[in-house]
């Protein structure tokens, strides 16, 4: 089998808005667990990762957060997640003003079907 194949289907990249700031995910595999926190700044204190509210310093999200230490990368996550709040981080995919869109066309003909 060769790697010039035209028998395979064709996979289109979508088109949304670009989202700023990394998955928390990908910082959180960069790193050996267990590891300090002045350390995780020092190396990555300046990456921006999605949050809820936009992009965010992971040192500034940090410096919300107790623990000096962290253990395993759950425990990290877990800290992180505590400190910038529950709610729909933003993606490529659902970036906010699409899924307000739609909100507000289904709101929309639910309205009409009332008359």
């Amino acid at each position: 089998m060769t790697d010039d194949s035209d028998d395979e289907p064709v996979i289109e990249l979508g088109d949304g808005k670009p989202v700023e700031g990394a998955p928390l995910a990908r910082i959180s595999a960069r790193f050996m667990w267990g590891i300090e926190k002045t350390t995780i700044v020092e190396r990555e204190g300046e990456t921006l990762i999605r949050t809820p509210d936009g992009s965010r310093e992971l040192a500034e999200i940090l410096d919300d957060v107790e623990h000096t230490y962290f253990d395993t990368r759950q425990s990290f996550e877990d800290a992180v997640n505590e400190a910038i709040g529950p709610g729909i981080v933003p993606t490529a995919g659902n970036n906010t003003e699409e899924s307000e869109a739609v909100e507000n066309s289904v709101s929309d003909n639910e309205d009409d079907s009332t008359e």
